[in-house]
């Protein structure tokens, strides 16, 4: 199992969290393409599963264009083309079995 799970969905040209000074802000960024970055705490991951379980279902939010989630962290790292509705996340998180705690 490993450490981190990336899914990339439709945009190739979606830059990461690292691209910038978003890193590690925990804050939603807007990026220089339009796309935002914004980084959740979700509570109960522990494996490469728990992260596959919960990026598939964000990654399945309009407007996601990759998710990366790290499970000795706990942090979900989410680059969508507008800011997401928190509800909605939420709402995933919770179909995979985790818990949501908030924005980082």
């Amino acid at each position: 199992m490993t450490a981190k799970s990336e899914i990339e969905i439709t945009d190739a040209s979606a830059s990461s969290c690292c691209g910038g000074d978003s890193c590690g802000t925990g804050a939603a960024d807007v990026q220089a393409e339009g796309s935002v970055t914004t980084v959740y705490k979700v509570t109960g991951m522990t494996c490469g599963h728990c992260e596959g379980a919960i990026s598939g279902e964000i990654s399945a939010l309009p407007g996601v264009t990759s998710v990366t989630a790290v499970a000795s962290t706990g942090l979900v790292t989410v680059v969508s083309e507008a800011p997401l509705d928190e509800s909605a996340v939420r709402d995933a998180v919770d179909e995979a079995g985790y818990e949501l705690a908030g924005q980082a």
